[in-house]
């Protein structure tokens, strides 16, 4: 299967190394999984995933405890999660994910950034059969791991495949085990880089380096609002 959430993974890290923009949308990602799911961390798999995601970009501590007070705060931020579909240039397909206190002013800015770029947004829903969603795991491969082993290992827990690459182990399941597979990993001791809910293309499709610069573009637009979580497209 093909990984086209991480298609120009280089450049799209770069983007989000910026920490002005980083720090605060992990501390979002934290404080909309502590409102849904409880504070402690033991008991929730989505909070403990996004706590791993902060530690794997070097956040400090401090602001990831701030960020779960704020959750159980009586006037904590009443974030709604929206997800927003488009067509870009070139016909690219984008889904965002947003985390956001004023969806009038969310919408508006996306908006915004497609009709600019020559698109435009498209029914929710009407993307979906185009993307899997899936949980992505990912760590560090180490020489005492027997990937074969644990792969069979896992398999219970809902593990659909394992792929390494470049000294990465990356482990895909279907979303609905997210839970499952965070725990079983956990249970073996594994320390886990990095953990979300990715939605990949089911047919992705190449673009030419000139067509890239222009999607890029509208997907730094997107990227760098406040209010976005996550965005994924169609490209290969």
């Amino acid at each position: 299967m093909g990984r086209a959430f991480e298609y120009r993974r280089a450049a799209k890290e770069k983007r989000w190394d910026k920490m002005s923009k980083v720090f605060p949308k992990l501390a979002k990602a934290i404080t909309v999984a502590a409102k849904e799911g409880g504070t402690d961390p033991d008991l929730n798999s989505r909070l403990r995933a996004a706590i791993q995601n902060a530690k794997a970009q070097n956040m400090p501590k401090d602001n990831v405890e701030a960020a779960i007070k704020r959750a159980a705060g009586k006037d904590a931020d009443n974030y709604t999660e929206i997800v927003y579909e488009g067509k870009g240039p070139h016909g690219v397909l984008v889904v965002i994910e947003c985390a956001t206190d004023n969806p009038t002013r969310t919408i508006a800015n996306i908006k915004s950034y497609f009709n600019k770029a020559g698109g435009g947004l498209v029914p929710t829903g009407s993307l979906d059969f185009l993307f899997s969603r899936k949980a992505v795991f990912q760590f560090e491969q180490k020489d005492d791991i027997d990937i074969e082993e644990m792969e069979l290992e896992l398999i219970d827990a809902g593990l659909e495949e394992i792929e390494v690459n470049e000294g990465t182990v990356y482990l895909y399941a279907d979303y609905k085990d997210f839970g499952s597979l965070n725990q079983a990993l956990e249970d073996k001791g594994i320390e886990v880089t990095k953990a979300n809910l990715q939605r990949i293309p089911n047919s992705p499709v190449e673009y030419t380096e000139e067509q890239l610069e222009e999607i890029d573009k509208l997907l730094d637009k997107i990227e760098d609002d406040d209010d976005i979580q996550a965005v994924f497209t169609n490209i290969a």
